[in-house]
């Protein structure tokens, strides 16, 4: 990768480790179906303009059911989950579990032509990764059923952020970026807006949520998600998860200095497992790498 791609990528991991903070102040207000939509519309609100003036939708009618599942998989199904599982598990612990997605994707990766062998440095990755994973839930981090469906609902978003790139990569990769984002977060939206409408409080949110959804609306998903197209089509999907190496550490120090949420050794070993994991279980893969498009 060159310069400006890791400049990319490390800004990635920094901003992808923010949402956590600010999904648990809106949640508290807000129901996840609120939260969700919130910052969905606000992304389509930035984007849809954008890929109209670069005509960018029109194209997207013979890619429709690939914008669709990219919409479902990395918008509607994981942003709902993950603000009703902030409700039960700290923003830190959430933070560290979607440190699993580049360990996902590697038996995921297979069902969508991306083949690469699982010699035993990566099967030693993933062991290691669910070691990690018990490390961080059962050792008193996680407790009571609340907590356990929260890891639940974790577990299901890291499946949905692992696929979410792949699609990219495959059905996707020769479509205007903007358009993709565009067309997928507007179709999340519309899944999104009878629930939301449903849920919505009986009083006006305070400034600090209201702020917290247009953050995570914003800078969380409408640029990041225009910087992940970019890093995807210049790296490819596998090596683009590996920004998650960064954002559960960024999620983890938020929580704990922000939020005073307590993470305790099992939470820090935790951590450093999956982080190993994840190392090995995408080091020195070279999955294909889809034709960069430039930006028009």
């Amino acid at each position: 990768m060159n310069a400006r791609t890791w400049l990319v990528f490390v800004a990635l991991g920094i901003v992808w480790g923010i949402p956590y903070l600010f999904i648990k102040l809106a949640v508290r207000e807000l129901s996840p179906f609120d939260v969700a939509w919130g910052r969905i519309t606000l992304a389509v609100l930035i984007l849809l303009p954008l890929a109209w003036q670069r005509r960018a939708l029109r194209p997207l009618r013979a890619h429709l059911a690939a914008v669709c599942a990219f919409g479902l998989l990395e918008f509607a199904i994981p942003y709902t989950l993950l603000a009703l599982c902030e409700r039960w598990i700290p923003s830190s612990v959430a933070g560290i579990l979607i440190a699993a997605v580049p360990l996902t994707m590697v038996p995921i990766s297979h069902l969508f032509g991306v083949h690469e062998p699982l010699g035993p440095r990566r099967l030693g990755g993933l062991l290691l990764g669910l070691a990690g994973v018990a490390t961080l839930v059962g050792f008193g981090t996680v407790s009571g059923w609340r907590g356990w469906a929260g890891v639940a609902c974790m577990l299901i978003i890291t499946v949905c952020y692992a696929t979410g790139p792949l699609v990219v990569q495959r059905h996707l990769h020769a479509v205007d970026s903007v358009g993709s984002l565009a067309g997928s977060l507007l179709f999340a939206s519309a899944l999104l807006l009878i629930p939301a409408a449903l849920t919505l409080p009986g009083h006006v949110p305070s400034r600090l949520t209201l702020a917290s959804i247009a953050v995570l609306g914003v800078l969380c998903t409408g640029l990041s998600m225009i910087a992940m197209f970019y890093l995807i089509k210049r790296a490819g999907a596998a090596r683009t998860s590996v920004v998650t190496y960064i954002n559960p550490a960024v999620a983890a120090l938020l929580g704990v200095v922000v939020l005073h949420e307590r993470l305790g050794f099992s939470g820090l070993g935790g951590l450093v497992l999956i982080l190993s994991s994840c190392w090995l279980a995408t080091h020195g893969g070279h999955p294909p790498r889809a034709p960069a498009i430039e930006p028009g």
